[in-house]
């Protein structure tokens, strides 16, 4: 892309200020089988150095702002399946978590579990890639999973909604266990010098409403988001939330209790982005967008049309960054990926 990269860019749509020179690019992660791709790169094994200079080097040249860091928490879990990959650029196996058992079912798993302690530090791989990255770029720490997320992996779907009704005193204390390391994490994320914004990701929803009632996340879950938003915030940062599934039922609750200055994750049979912006898009910043499906299965026209479309209707006032509505995975077509992008290179400049 012909644009430079500047984070400032980026850092004024985060923060509702108007419409900045051309829209920015946002996107939560990119599978690393895209970014070999796109680099045109072996399949290796790699270092974090390695790593990190594969990262620069895409997100750089592709025109985005800044360079993502995702932190994996030290919650091991052992309720892993995994299978072959059929994506168009696979990998040697998918793996995914077994919402039918639990690592953590019982008290006594709880008190036999390897919890983290106040010495973890999480901020080491953010630091490494902030001296690499050179301004006007900066980074943007992911979170690799949030407050329920954690609880719903470590717990299992189905062992953790039973436990809801049966042990909720066991839900409670991982709740508790996972939100404190998470504070504790976004805190020194938060203090490496080069960090633009913090982004959680903490899916909550499907398709037709909030993954558990939304009363019970306000009682186990906001009062941990509003914490680490907090922790954020006295950093001068921005706090991005991605949450897939369907929240209209608590939007209202990130935005004016948990205090979100963006959100991300979005999809089409849920609700457009473009009605998303025109419901919230005066109280935070909206970011992505394009519907992963249409990235997948539509031909590089047909995706360019819907991304003009789409620009048409958010681009206008600011507040909007261009991307999909989840993530780059690997079975995303990498055509349609970079025609997202070419669309927006070409016709997404202010003012409008």
């Amino acid at each position: 892309m012909k644009r430079k990269p500047d984070f400032e860019r980026l850092e004024k749509v985060l923060r509702l200020e108007g419409e900045p020179d051309v829209v920015p690019f946002y996107e939560h992660l990119v599978d690393e089988e895209i970014v070999h791709a796109v680099l045109k790169l072996p399949r290796r094994e790699e270092t974090l150095d390695q790593q990190i200079e594969e990262k620069i080097r895409f997100y750089k040249g592709l025109g985005y702002d800044y360079v993502p860091m995702e932190i994996n928490w030290p919650f091991p879990r052992k309720n892993f399946v995994s299978g072959p990959d059929s994506a168009p650029l696979p990998r040697a196996e998918r793996t995914w978590v077994d919402q039918m058992h639990g690592t953590i079912e019982t008290w006594e798993d709880f008190h036999a579990y390897p919890w983290p302690d106040s010495s973890a530090d999480y901020s080491w791989p953010v630091e490494r890639l902030s001296r690499a990255v050179q301004e006007p770029m900066k980074v943007i720490g992911h979170a690799a999973g949030g407050v329920l997320e954690n609880t719903m992996w470590l717990m299992g779907a189905k062992p953790f909604i039973r436990s809801l009704y049966t042990q909720r005193d066991l839900v409670e204390a991982v709740f508790e266990k996972v939100g404190s390391s998470l504070v504790e994490a976004f805190g020194q994320i938060s203090d490496v010098e080069g960090v633009g914004a913090i982004c959680l990701g903490d899916d909550m929803g499907l398709r037709t409403g909030t993954m558990i009632p939304p009363a019970l996340l306000r009682k186990y879950v906001f009062p941990w988001h509003r914490k680490l938003c907090r922790v954020v915030h006295s950093r001068d940062l921005p706090f991005i939330l991605h949450a897939c599934g369907n929240l209209t039922q608590v939007m209202d609750d990130l935005v004016d209790f948990v205090g979100i200055d963006a959100k991300h994750s979005y999809e089409d049979a849920i609700m457009p982005v473009s009605e998303v912006k025109e419901r919230w898009g005066d109280r935070i910043a909206v970011l992505g967008g394009v519907d992963v499906d249409v990235l997948t299965r539509k031909d590089p026209e047909t995706t360019a049309q819907y991304v003009r479309r789409l620009m048409g209707t958010c681009l206008a006032g600011g507040g909007w960054a261009l991307g999909s509505g989840n993530s780059i995975p690997n079975y995303v077509n990498l055509e349609r990926y970079l025609a997202m992008l070419r669309v927006g290179e070409r016709i997404g400049r202010y003012p409008v």
